[in-house]
């Protein structure tokens, strides 16, 4: 049969120093304390596309980044910015200015 080798946990705690496993997933320290989540710049590529698919719809979100010229982005659609280098916070961003995203989704 074989055994199932489990691995969660770890993908979380990358973030944390000196933290393994389900702990640092959680935000606590080694010691118990809890760590602060902070705003570092960057969002993935997955988050990016959750929020479009979350405000658009699955089908609309794809067309919309791709027909949608933006003069916030240089006069770009949001894959040709994203291919041009630009971070998908930045690109995220202009799209919710762009709609009018509503806060609480921002």
């Amino acid at each position: 049969m074989g055994f199932v080798r489990s691995v969660r946990g770890t993908r979380g705690a990358r973030g944390v120093r000196g933290v393994r496993g389900v702990r640092g997933a959680r935000g606590v320290r080694g010691d118990g304390a809890r760590c602060r989540a902070r705003d570092t710049g960057v969002m993935r590529l997955t988050i990016f596309w959750e929020r479009m698919s979350t405000h658009f719809g699955a089908a609309y979100a794809d067309s919309f980044a791709r027909d949608h010229v933006m003069s916030e982005l240089g006069g770009r659609t949001v894959h040709e910015a994203l291919d041009a280098g630009w971070d998908a916070k930045s690109v995220w961003r202009a799209v919710c200015r762009a709609v009018d995203v509503p806060a609480e989704l921002r």
